[in-house]
């Protein structure tokens, strides 16, 4: 299945750099790397669709994430 991100970042084409992955870091520009949700009673506040998703585009491979909760 060919995906919206796909059809506009294609892996073969002619944006390419020394590593051949430049469609992966346009994927990852676009996606972004962080995002905010509030955790209230302990449970995230996220709509009924919604969902948090890790995504690799450039893989696979191990990668490491963090999470920073602050009390407010």
């Amino acid at each position: 299945m060919i995906s919206a991100l796909d059809e506009a970042c294609p892996a073969h084409g002619e944006c390419l750099h020394l590593e051949g992955n430049s469609h992966a870091h346009v994927k990852a520009s676009l996606m972004g790397s962080s995002c905010t949700v509030i955790i209230r009673g302990g449970e995230l506040m996220l709509g009924r669709w919604q969902g948090i998703y890790f995504c690799e585009f450039d893989g696979p491979r191990n990668r490491e994430f963090y999470v920073k909760i602050i009390a407010g």
